[in-house]
């Protein structure tokens, strides 16, 4: 009895194996493709290349004819079509434009396959070169300017240029199929069909040279002309430049490139006017990082804890920040609110103690106020009512019951600033993160 259920058993393990087999369908068909190019004319970097391609099976419905484009094993571009009915299909395969690609032979792959999912391949080589451009149009405010051809891929144009501008650059047409290049400025390097303008830069403004190369997308002048101390800024946009630097109290601080700085709003909490010439650094000693806003003509300062903006520590020190309503710098035009982004930093006076200085109907508003202090330049810790005191008797400090959220302040019924006046709020954070104390002095 045992060996007949193990002959059973066996038995209907072979006929499930037999079942499967009978299951799985092979491939049918007999996919065949016939690819022409036209061989006669050369084939351009940047350009499309056209095809045709005749399609044909042995009974079995075709589903789709891939196109790629290969530079070496790296697939560049490809082009899918539903080949419905057999046939003859013509399409165009784009041919990228890139960087340092020397002349040569690419592959080109057609990959024909039925919906029973055989295939028929084929693969050609495909001799491509450069464009050879006769010049290239510089394009300034909707302006262009023809640079000449000066060498192998080099391009340049001299010209009376201001110190800074925003420019694009466009081939002429070039092709088979006419087609044209464009360049721009895309994560801080020049880049096809780039979204910024590229910012060109000179050490003064006047007559200079502007270069462009199409073989490695090397450009110039960014030679920037922006420093403080001697330090070049970085650029982060087109209107916006930073430096993180080490400043000391009462150091003197060199801007140079910037021709109307003397009409800049250079926030007083940080930099004093100390003459004509220039201005010294109003907070104690560390690393801060400059923001230069070209947009608002504006320059504030951050406080840095190693490579990363600080926040305040158990301790008292670090930085203390500011976000709210009411209050704004360089103008209430540009109200920090509620965006954290905005959010600005209290200069440390010493070590512990912060200062926000502001005139009143300019930085700070006559009548309402509704901002607060945080432990970062961001959302997450904030200070509240059980953290902040404050002897005023103009700024009280909300607790959630007297019109206004813990920690954010507020102007007792029937008081405010005096418009044109200059206050200055004073955190005091001697006696720890949770024992703070605020003073607001009018000081002119």
């Amino acid at each position: 009895m045992k060996n007949i259920k193990q002959f059973l058993f066996l038995l209907a393990i072979v006929s499930t194996v037999l079942s499967c087999k009978e299951d799985v369908k092979e491939p049918l068909g007999k996919p065949d493709l016939k690819v022409t190019i036209n061989d006669e004319i050369k084939h351009l970097f940047g350009d499309s290349l056209q095809f045709m391609a005749e399609t044909s099976d042995e009974g079995v419905s075709l589903s789709t004819l891939k196109v790629q484009l290969f530079f070496d094993e790296e697939k560049v571009s490809e082009e899918v079509i539903r080949t419905k009915e057999y046939g003859t299909y013509e399409g165009k395969i784009y041919i990228p434009f890139l960087e340092n690609i020397p002349d040569g032979t690419a592959k080109l792959k057609f990959v024909l396959q039925n919906i029973s999912l055989t295939k028929k391949e084929k693969t050609v080589g495909l001799p491509l070169e450069r464009p050879d451009f006769p010049y290239l149009n510089l394009i300034i405010d909707n302006e262009s300017y023809t640079m000449q051809k000066v060498g192998d891929f080099e391009y340049e144009i001299t010209d009376e240029f201001p110190l800074k501008i925003g420019a694009y650059i466009e081939t002429p047409a070039f092709g088979e199929n006419q087609s044209k290049i464009n360049f721009g400025w895309t994560d801080n390097k020049v880049a096809i069909e780039g979204a910024e303008p590229i910012p060109f830069s000179n050490v003064t403004a006047g007559n200079y040279t502007i270069k462009f190369n199409t073989q490695n997308f090397s450009a110039s002048p960014f030679l920037i002309g922006y420093s403080v101390n001697g330090q070049s800024l970085d650029r982060v946009n087109d209107d916006f430049y930073e430096k993180d630097i080490e400043l000391k109290k009462d150091e003197e601080i060199e801007i140079e490139g910037i021709e109307d700085i003397e009409e800049w709003w250079i926030d007083p909490d940080y930099f004093l006017k100390k003459d004509e010439e220039g201005y010294a650094f109003n907070a104690m000693n560390g690393k801060y990082r400059l923001n230069f806003d070209f947009d608002k003509r504006y320059l504030s300062a951050e406080v840095m804890s190693g490579n990363h903006l600080a926040e305040l520590n158990n301790d008292g020190t670090g930085a203390v920040w500011i976000i709210g309503e009411g209050v704004g710098k360089p103008s209430l035009s540009n109200e920090v609110g509620w965006d954290t982004d905005k959010a600005f930093c209290m200069a440390p006076v010493t070590e512990k103690v912060y200062r926000l200085t502001v005139v009143a109907d300019q930085q700070i508003n006559v009548e309402d106020i509704n901002f607060k202090f945080f432990h970062q330049k961001g959302w997450g810790g904030e200070f509240t009512n059980s953290e902040l005191d404050t002897d005023s008797e103009i700024v009280y400090i909300g607790d959630g019951d007297n019109d206004r959220d813990p920690g954010n302040l507020g102007l007792y019924e029937g008081k405010s600033f005096e418009a044109g006046a200059t206050y200055e709020f004073i955190l005091d954070l001697t006696e720890g993160r949770e024992n703070g104390k605020l003073k607001i002095n009018k000081i002119k």
